[in-house]
C-alpha cells in the first residue's frame, strides 16, 4: 500500500500544505501546516551569494557506495589544475567524506564579516562540509528532513565563496530531503546540470534510473551518467599471487611469479590485468543513457591506486600513479568541458 502523501503532495508552500487529506500520515504534517506560506524571503540572499558562481553541478547517485564522493573530489581536483576557481560543497548530512577525500581532516570553519569561509585545499579550490562542524568525527547526524533543508540552506546563504568558475555540489544518494532542497533553493539562481554516477550491474542502474527520473521531473538538466567501477585494472605487478591448497591454506606466490615471468617471458610485466568485478551484461549504464536519452560520459575503472588517493586525500592527476583512472576521467571531464553550456571563456573572465 503506497501512502497518499507520497504520490499527492500539495508542497509545503501550498495553502493546503498539511491540511489536504493526502497529508494525513505524511511524518511533516505538523511542520507543513504550521510553516510560513509565500517565497521564502532566505531565496534572495542565496541568489546573491550564487551571483557570483558561473556554473554550478550537482553530482548525484541513485544508490549508495557507487563512488560519488570519490568522483566529486577528483573533479573538484581536475577544474581546479585547470586554473579555474572551484568549490565543493558537501551535503552529504549523515555521510560528510568529502574533508577526508581533500586532506582536510581536522580543520574548521571560520567566519568573518563576509560570512563562513570554506576550508581552502589550494587558493584556487574551496570546500565546505557539515563534517568540519562535528566535534567527533565518529559522531552521527541523526537529524530529520527540516534540520537538514535548514543547513543547507546556510551553506548556501552564510558561505562566501567569492567569485567561482563551478560550485561542485557532492549530494548523498537517494531522491529526498537534501535532493530537493538544493534544487529549490538553487533553482532561480541557475543549475546547469546533473552528473550522475553509477556502476554497470542493474541492482544500480535500477536506482540510477530513479535519479534522472527525478531531474527530469525538477527541471534539472542530466549532464550525463558515469560508469564506475566498471572493471579492475592494475599493473601485473601490483598483482598479488596466490597458491590455495585444498585444505584452503594459503601461501604468497607473488615473489616467485615475478622472478619467473622476468626471466622467461619480461613483457608480460609490462601489461595491465583487467577483470570484471560486477556483472555489465545486460548493457551497462551506456544502454541506460541509450534508452532515457541523456548522455554518457564514459567509463572508469575500478584501481586501488585512485582508492588510495581518496583515502589520503590526494589528487589522482598529481602524479602518475592512477595510470588507468586518471586518464578516464580526464576523458570525461573533457568530454563535459566539451559543452559550450559548461566552457568558463576569457569573455566571462574579464566580465
Amino acid at each position: 500500500i503506497v501512502e497518499p502523501w507520497i504520490c499527492n503532495c500539495p508542497g509545503p508552500q501550498s495553502e493546503s500544505a498539511g491540511k489536504a487529506d493526502s497529508c494525513a500520515g505524511c511524518p511533516n504534517q505538523e511542520i507543513c501546516a504550521t510553516a510560513p506560506k509565500g517565497p521564502d524571503p532566505d531565496l534572495v540572499a542565496i541568489a546573491e551569494r550564487m551571483a557570483t558562481v558561473k556554473h554550478k553541478i550537482l553530482v548525484l547517485s541513485g544508490k549508495g557506495g557507487v563512488g560519488k564522493s570519490t568522483f566529486s573530489a577528483q573533479l573538484a581536483f581536475a577544474l581546479a589544475g585547470m586554473d579555474h576557481q572551484v568549490g565543493l560543497l558537501d551535503i552529504d548530512i549523515c555521510g560528510p567524506s568529502i574533508p577526508k577525500m581533500l586532506g582536510l581532516e581536522g580543520q574548521d570553519i571560520h567566519q568573518s564579516n563576509l560570512g563562513w569561509s570554506p576550508v581552502y585545499v589550494e587558493s584556487n579550490l574551496g570546500v565546505m562540509s557539515i563534517g568540519f562542524m562535528l566535534p567527533n568525527p565518529d559522531e552521527a547526524v541523526i537529524w530529520r528532513g527540516p534540520r537538514k533543508n535548514g543547513i543547507i540552506k546556510q551553506f548556501l546563504k552564510d558561505v562566501h565563496w567569492g567569485e567561482l568558475d563551478y560550485l561542485v555540489v557532492d549530494a548523498p544518494p537517494g531522491t529526498s530531503d537534501e535532493h530537493i532542497s538544493i534544487v529549490q533553493f538553487l533553482l532561480a539562481t541557475g543549475i546547469d546540470g546533473a552528473i550522475i554516477v553509477t556502476t554497470p550491474q542493474e541492482v544500480s542502474l535500477i536506482d540510477v534510473r530513479k535519479e534522472v527520473s527525478f531531474c527530469k521531473k525538477v527541471g534539472i538538466r542530466v549532464l550525463g551518467v558515469v560508469e564506475n567501477m566498471s572493471g579492475l585494472q592494475q599493473p601485473l605487478t601490483d598483482v598479488k599471487f596466490m597458491k590455495v591448497s585444498g585444505k584452503g591454506e594459503e601461501t604468497d606466490m607473488t615473489e616467485w611469479a615475478l622472478k619467473y615471468m622476468k626471466e622467461n617471458a619480461p613483457e608480460m610485466l609490462n601489461l595491465i590485468t583487467c577483470t570484471e568485478v560486477f556483472d555489465s551484461s545486460k548493457g551497462g549504464a551506456a544502454k541506460m543513457c541509450r534508452e532515457m536519452e541523456v548522455p554518457f560520459l564514459g567509463k572508469v575503472p575500478m584501481d586501488p591506486k585512485l582508492g588510495k588517493a581518496a583515502e589520503e586525500g590526494r589528487s589522482c592527476f598529481a602524479d602518475q600513479q592512477c595510470g588507468a583512472s586518471a586518464a578516464a576521467l580526464r576523458r570525461i571531464i573533457e568530454t563535459l568541458l566539451e559543452d559550450p553550456t559548461m566552457s568558463v571563456s576569457m569573455m566571462d573572465d574579464s566580465a
